[in-house]
């Protein structure tokens, strides 16, 4: 894998979905049919897609954002948050579909029940036709789009230079055609699991299999190497957003011209941060407090 270019306009360019997040606390999930009142209500801004962006960001990251928002309240929002952390949405366009939605329920043990509306993540691609990418060091996509999208904001980033990062997630079945486009793909165990396996992917033309481990760490397989990223200890307190902070990370160093060992190493501690504050966007752990830390281990 070789360093990109120094000219490029961004650092990393995310392509990716966009939501609003409505969450609901309950003493307990509702049985079919029952009615409850919940204990709280919050809204914050989500997708997997905008947390990855925002963690590039703090993560030092010059960052863009390629994507799709309603014409309403949660559009607004949305571009806030992400103008509010630097980040450049251009490329974010607003088209005649409700943003999308997401509508979680939590209850009083940390379980919950969750129900994505795509919205306006549909048109991510359409509305940007033809999909041209700012040139950047690193592309970093997930799977809340269209496939299609994915298969060509790869193609024109392979073609641009730009080091190639996919999160499988949600999971999808994947073709060969868009996992040969792919420079590292960083899946969980259950998203790995769903993808086939790590040598499936190797073997279908993946550069890099980097699969996180939870508290364990994370390991890097090739088709000549393995090896093991260990884990930074915390106290952990809520594990929503610990993926995205962790590729995040990753793509910043990366972005910086780091080795995937070494960018591994800092999305470990990134990822573990995120673990010790509630909510996603909000635990994303900035540049500064992800270097402190490492500094003390």
């Amino acid at each position: 894998m070789s360093t990109a270019p120094k000219e490029f306009a961004f650092d990393v360019v995310v392509v990716g979905s966009a939501n609003l997040d409505l969450v609901a606390t309950l003493d307990h999930l509702p049985k079919p049919g029952e009615t409850i009142v919940a204990l709280s209500y919050a809204e914050h801004a989500g997708g997997k897609g905008v947390n990855q962006a925002v963690a590039c960001a703090r993560m030092g990251a010059r960052t863009a954002f390629v994507g799709c928002v309603g014409n309403d309240d949660a559009g607004l929002f949305l571009r806030g948050v992400l103008e509010n952390e630097g980040i450049d949405t251009t490329m974010l366009r607003v088209v005649d579909m409700p943003t999308g939605r997401a509508f979680i329920n939590v209850d009083s043990r940390g379980e919950n029940e969750i129900v994505v509306i795509s919205g306006a993540n549909t048109q991510v691609g359409v509305a940007q036709n033809p999909l041209v990418l700012p040139t950047s060091h690193v592309l970093l996509m997930q799977l809340e789009i269209p496939l299609a999208t994915v298969a060509a904001a790869l193609t024109a980033a392979q073609k641009s230079g730009a080091i190639t990062v996919l999160n499988p997630a949600p999971y999808k079945s994947l073709t060969e055609e868009i996992l040969s486009l792919v420079d590292v793909i960083v899946p969980n165990e259950t998203e790995s699991a769903a993808c086939g396996g790590t040598q499936a992917l190797l073997d279908a033309g993946v550069k890099t299999v980097l699969t996180t481990l939870g508290e364990r760490g994370a390991i890097i397989n090739t088709q000549t190497s393995a090896t093991s990223i260990a884990p930074h200890k915390v106290v952990a307190v809520d594990t929503v957003g610990a993926g995205d902070a962790f590729i995040g990370a990753l793509s910043a160093e990366l972005a910086r011209g780091a080795a995937i060992n070494d960018a591994a190493a800092v999305g470990a501690v990134a990822g573990a941060l995120a673990t010790t504050v509630r909510g996603a966007v909000p635990s994303l752990p900035t540049q500064t407090s992800v270097r402190s830390a490492m500094n003390k281990q």
